[in-house]
């Protein structure tokens, strides 16, 4: 790890912002309540640009973004090396939705073809589909509300985590894989505070960077 970056072996996340908006309070709130993270919160003009030249040096790289069709030339060249250098990838709720017509996102993603529709304010069962996984380890199934998105779901080649059986829902919520050298965790929770301060949303976004940074 660089010493830009504090020496206190305290994991080092870019949490990367853009194409949509959302409660800055309460998002922000989720990272202030994990004593084991240093997260450098950004909106994606900011990474792409790294003017500190530390884009490569974060622990983990954590997507929260949303920006609409292909990548600009400068997004591409920020994006297309993505995985490469065994960075932890975390893709949270609308970032699963980003560049749609990108077929590198897709393959991070690792659903082919991300064509959607939405439901707000849905209340949502979710199942543990894999308790022996780091991130849902020792967790139950539990309900809260949230956004759905009604689209594919991760296929043969992830390793699903959690599902719903929510009617306008896509049906795994929760998945992992392995994209070029990198961890991956895909989440499709995670709208807006209502699902924010949910004790166990908290808990898997926390295992999930502990689990992209390889420290779980």
């Amino acid at each position: 790890m660089s010493t830009r970056f504090s020496d206190n072996d305290k994991i080092t996340v870019a949490v990367i912002t853009g194409g949509h908006d959302f409660d800055v309070p309460g998002f922000h709130e989720i990272f202030r309540a994990m004593p084991e993270v240093d997260s450098y919160i950004q909106h994606q003009d900011n990474f792409i640009e790294d003017v500190a030249n530390v884009r490569d040096e974060y622990d983990v790289l954590l997507f929260y973004n949303m920006p609409r069709g292909e990548p600009d030339s400068r997004a591409q060249a920020a994006f297309e090396n993505l995985g490469e250098s065994g960075q932890g990838i975390l893709l949270l709720h609308h970032a699963i939705l980003a560049y749609l017509p990108w077929s590198l996102w897709s393959e991070m993603v690792g659903i082919p073809d991300r064509s959607f529709g939405f439901s707000m304010m849905q209340d949502i069962p979710i199942d543990v589909a894999d308790s022996d996984h780091p991130i849902t380890n020792g967790i139950a199934s539990w309900q809260m509300v949230d956004e759905t998105y009604s689209m594919a779901s991760a296929g043969d080649d992830s390793r699903i985590l959690l599902t719903t059986d929510h009617p306008d829902s896509m049906n795994v919520l929760g998945w992992t894989r392995q994209f070029r050298n990198s961890r991956v965790f895909c989440l499709q929770s995670g709208h807006d505070n209502i699902t924010y301060v949910d004790p166990n949303f908290r808990k898997i976004i926390r295992r999930g960077i502990q689990w992209c940074a390889g420290r779980i």
